[in-house]
């Protein structure tokens, strides 16, 4: 093969075969190259995209960042599906077969402990957003008649305001207590930023959960009890994806 070798995961070798339509990073078909019982994941990309230089450059295009980041992410997704992936940086590239080899054989003893700790499972990530707005939780305002009238309907609307996100965090915290106890392991992610993301609302619980396979069903039931229990408070359910959040200092 020519060109250079992209690389999405490392996994056990699996039988299953991935959708013969697939397509990964630059249009290409992912392939399996097996060293030493693991696989690695690849696809052969062109030099003039993925050569040190080059890609340095297209890693501050946002749309190609993006478009590049959706086919890696089809690839992890399809290989979830099929087996247990140990997703591997975006745009990990190496200059052919051989590179690959002596990557796996360096990493080899950490690859094979987080497989371990990670076969058969999946990550959920779950996200509780306060919906509404403090003022709109407020008393109604009418048209202060004086400057004592303004500074108590002030006062009130911020009562209403800590009220409102007190009882979303307390919704947050009991709901991650709940769902922690059915998973075997959480991690708590920062909360998103409503101006990068797009999400309505205030994200008061950004938390993924790794969950056996053989329990996610239950755990979606869990989840989707609890998206109608409270007013102005949404519940968000995504997966499964592969273990990305429990990957640690053992994987990529």
């Amino acid at each position: 093969m020519t060109g250079l070798r992209y690389v999405y995961a490392v996994c056990r070798p699996f039988r299953s075969a991935l959708q013969t339509q697939l397509k990964g990073v630059a249009g290409e078909p992912p392939k399996q190259l097996t060293h030493h019982g693991l696989v690695a994941v690849l696809s052969t990309v062109p030099e003039r995209d993925f050569a040190e230089e080059p890609l340095r450059a297209h890693l501050e295009d946002l749309d190609w960042l993006t478009e590049t980041a959706r086919a890696h992410q089809s690839v992890i997704d399809a290989l979830t599906v099929v087996t247990t992936p140990l997703p591997l940086r975006l745009a990990t590239v190496f200059r052919d077969d051989s590179g690959v080899r002596i990557m796996m054989e360096a990493r080899e003893a950490e690859f094979r402990r987080t497989l371990d700790r990670l076969e058969g499972r999946v990550e959920w990530g779950v996200k509780v957003y306060a919906e509404a707005e403090p003022a709109e939780n407020g008393p109604p305002a009418g048209t202060p008649t004086s400057g004592r009238d303004y500074l108590r309907q002030r006062r009130s609307r911020a009562r209403a305001h800590d009220d409102m996100w007190q009882h979303a965090e307390t919704f947050a915290s009991r709901l991650h207590a709940t769902l922690s106890e059915r998973a075997e392991d959480s991690r708590l992610h920062a909360p998103q930023n409503a101006s990068l993301s797009g999400a309505s609302g205030r994200n008061v619980l950004n938390a993924a959960y790794l969950v056996p396979r053989a329990d996610s069903e239950s755990f979606v039931e869990l989840v989707d009890r609890t998206k109608d229990e409270e007013a102005g408070i949404r519940v968000e359910l995504t997966g499964p994806w592969a273990a990305y959040s429990f990957v640690g200092e053992e994987g990529a």
